[in-house]
């Protein structure tokens, strides 16, 4: 090749061009034809870049050189090669370093000193080892007098640069800028249709999955990926519930959440339907940094949009968490907002899936947990399901009735069975037979049996369903429960008129009392020892229930039911509930001593009271009568007898249990809850007088310390309140009321509660 030829134009397009000899110095309107020849034998934008760099930088006479492009999207300066560097992409704010500067500028800098220019960055020189001495800096300008990007060499070859090489920069970029420009629309048009396959690839993946939770999965790892950010959440909304939730998100673990639909960033998107895109959390007012602060993450920049299916309709919001290297961008909205468009139908799809499913779930949990047994046939006369219950009546394990038909289950000597459903399929009607007698391998068990006609939603008849109620134990426990109901308050009972029978409002006190770590006892104490263990603990607290009035409702497991106050009321019920709740906890104590002395394990329980108008009466019907109370004072009670467990308290009454006490009671106010299924607040007060001055030492002094500790706590004064409650421990190490609320004050000292606070606590198990 001439030495005066143009060393661009290179015979090998894929590679760059060969260097210019700098031993023959051609004119410089050769070497601006020569830029602008050099690039146009490239097909790629990487390739175009470095002939340019290389050959700029042999013309000029400098060790390195790069050239930034300007990115709209992002507002970002982006080179694809930087000669020496080694780094195939450098991206950069367009505002930052001396080609930040020049950029914005729009002209020319030459620096021969950066030392001494602030607007040098030296983070590229610390990390490559390289020593910039001297820049020259020049705009890329386009034939429209746009600005597309700068050109930068570093360290002229022996000396400074010089405005003649700044000419020759500039003169050389110019003439290439078309090529690079047309080039540069070129990729970003391949760009876009790769990504827009791209997506349409992604929403058909998405789009196959029915599953709820693999589903969510797929969408917010595909989110985080598509938009290059740290973390990302999608979040449902639960109209009834009127909250927004999720229980898949990144870097979240096993967390659930779930908030009013109308707080934070996540709801003002939900109820604005309009896309938020915040490019730092921390100076926005409606972020919540609380968040952050419970997991360690720390959000720099959000973009949450809403999900709307094609009525309109928001059916939830996307929320992307610090986009990597920047901050969301205008294209980074357009393309979230497309996704989420795209996969609403696979969400609502999902979503629905997951409603039935849970629909069904609950339907067979509820069908297994029925005490009465439950079978459907279907065509043929063939089981088709049998619940728990049912096997257990039938006594047979798994699906062993399943498949079989009625005829071959129910032969002699249970053909009445058969009976009973002919007469169903005959009239369309429901058979029920009382107190009837099956035969089960060869042990005659009592029972209660209603068949009814099963149809479908065409009025289509599909089997019929058996309803088996086993009475058998329900006869014996009467027998047995007899001899545990007072002799004269049997007398009135089956003396009085069909009205209490028939049910009425009262006002009564109910009591419920269960054994704590009943399990553990009986895996220690076996079937046997169980037993015997129930029996003596149920005499004794039966006895004592007795002996004040009250009435034993029924045992639950190892819990009892009591209430004062029904079927016949007297006028101090609460007190007698309180006196009976005492004397049980107090022959307790004697119960372990003893058993203590026979080295058995000693047991422990909890009691909860509640005074309420209840219903009394026979509940179910004439045929099977079993004689019971309903109403809020019975939940209460069951919550607050549960509660004893937190407060690691033995005997908790409500609010007005302790207004009906006609008598005087060591006793003090423990706290202000919300029990589970309630909305309004509940005083609870502990009664203390079954403790003895060594269970319980000082008493006064520490119910009057912890007194002045719960109205700063109410107060929100929590130090204050932490100072009284440490003091009330002190003085009672094994107070656990007063240890409760020293772990509680903490926790809000570290974590105020904010201008709402009232001191109310809500208890979210039952």
């Amino acid at each position: 090749m001439p030495d005066d030829q143009p060393a661009s134009v290179a015979a090998d397009p894929g590679r760059p061009p060969r260097r210019p000899s700098r031993r023959s110095r051609r004119s410089d309107m050769d070497l601006l034809l020569g830029a602008a020849t050099s690039i146009t034998n490239f097909e790629t934008l990487d390739q175009q870049l470095e002939g340019l760099v290389l050959f700029a930088r042999e013309a000029v006479g400098a060790e390195r050189g790069s050239l930034f492009l300007h990115d709209a999207r992002s507002n970002e300066l982006f080179t694809r090669v930087a000669d020496g560097l080694g780094l195939r992409e450098i991206r950069i704010r367009a505002g930052a370093g001396i080609a930040g500067h020049v950029f914005q500028a729009r002209r020319a800098l030459i620096v021969n000193d950066v030392t001494a220019d602030d607007r040098f960055d030296r983070s590229a020189d610390t990390a490559t080892g390289f020593v910039t001495r001297n820049i020259l800096c020049v705009p890329v300008v386009s034939f429209q007098n746009e600005i597309i990007g700068v050109a930068q060499l570093l360290n002229k070859t022996g000396g400074d640069f010089t405005v003649a090489d700044r000419t020759l920069l500039e003169g050389m970029t110019r003439q290439a800028s078309i090529v690079l420009q047309s080039t540069s629309l070129v990729e970003d048009a391949k760009r876009q249709r790769k990504e827009d396959s791209e997506l349409l690839d992604i929403v058909s993946d998405v789009s196959t999955e029915i599953n709820l939770g693999p589903l969510l999965t797929k969408i917010i790892e595909t989110v985080t990926k598509m938009l290059g950010a740290e973390r990302s959440t999608l979040f449902l909304n639960d109209p009834k519930a009127g909250q927004l939730y999720t229980e898949i998100g990144q870097g979240l673990g096993a967390t659930r959440i779930r908030f009013p639909n109308h707080v934070g960033i996540a709801g003002a998107v939900f109820n604005s339907k309009t896309t938020i895109n915040i490019p730092h959390a921390y100076a926005d007012l409606r972020f919540n940094p609380a968040f952050d602060k419970q997991t360690g993450f720390f959000t720099r920049s959000i973009l949450c949009v809403p999900v709307m299916n094609k009525s309109g309709t928001v059916i939830g919001v996307t929320q992307v968490l610090n986009k990597i290297g920047g901050v969301f961008t205008a294209e980074d909205e357009a393309r979230l907002r497309a996704f989420t468009a795209q996969i609403a139908i696979a969400l609502e799809n999902a979503k629905l899936f997951d409603d039935v499913q849970t629909m069904k779930n609950y339907n067979e949990a509820m069908l297994e947990s029925m005490s009465n047994g439950v079978i459907t046939v279907g065509d043929g006369r063939r089981i088709v399901t049998a619940n728990a219950s049912a096997r257990r009546i039938m006594r047979v394990v798994g699906d062993e009735l399943l498949g079989r038909t009625v005829d071959d289950v129910f032969a002699e000597p249970n053909a009445w069975v058969l009976q009973s459903i002919e007469r169903v399929e005959g009239s369309d009607t429901s058979d029920t037979r009382v107190d009837a007698e099956l035969d089960i391998k060869g042990e005659k068990v009592s029972v209660n049996l209603t068949t009814l006609p099963l149809r479908n939603q065409t009025d289509k008849s599909i089997g019929s369903m058996l309803m088996i109620e086993d009475i058998s134990s329900e006869k014996r426990v009467k027998a047995t429960m007899s001899r545990y109901m007072d002799p004269a308050l049997a007398d009135q009972l089956l003396g009085s008129s069909d009205d209490i029978l028939g049910g009425k409002s009262i006002e009564a006190t109910v009591m419920f009392s269960d054994i704590r770590a009943f399990t553990t006892l009986t895996e220690d104490l076996g079937p046997q020892g169980t037993v015997a263990l129930l029996n003596e603990y149920f005499s004794l607290m039966v006895d004592c229930i007795q002996h004040e009035g009250g009435m034993l409702d029924k045992f639950i497991g190892d819990a009892i039911m009591a209430v004062f106050g029904t079927p016949f009321p007297h006028d101090d019920d609460p007190d007698r509930a309180v006196r009976a709740s005492i004397a049980m906890l107090r022959g307790l104590g004697r119960f372990n001593a003893e058993r203590v002395s026979r080295k058995l394990m000693a047991i422990d329980m909890g009691i909860g009271l509640a005074t309420d108008t209840i219903v009394s009466g026979n509940i179910g019907s004439p045929k099977r009568m079993d004689f019971t109370v309903i109403g809020d004072g019975v939940n209460l009670a069951s919550r607050l007898e549960g509660a004893c467990k937190p407060y690691k308290a033995k005997l908790l009454i409500s609010e007005n249990t302790q207004k009906g006490l006609r008598g005087t009671y060591r006793m003090r106010e423990i706290d202000l809850v919300i029990v589970k299924g309630k909305t309004e607040p509940v005083a609870v007060f502990e009664v203390l007088d079954w403790h003895t001055p060594e269970s319980f030492p000082r008493m006064g002094d520490v119910l009057s310390v912890f007194r002045g500790g719960l109205d700063a706590y109410r107060a929100g004064t929590f130090d204050a309140a932490l100072r009284r409650f440490e003091e009330a421990l002190a003085l009672h190490p094994k107070d656990g009321v007063s240890r409760l609320y020293v772990e509680r004050c903490r926790h809000l000292i570290a974590n105020p509660p904010g201008e709402g606070w009232d001191g109310v606590f809500e208890m979210t198990e039952k």
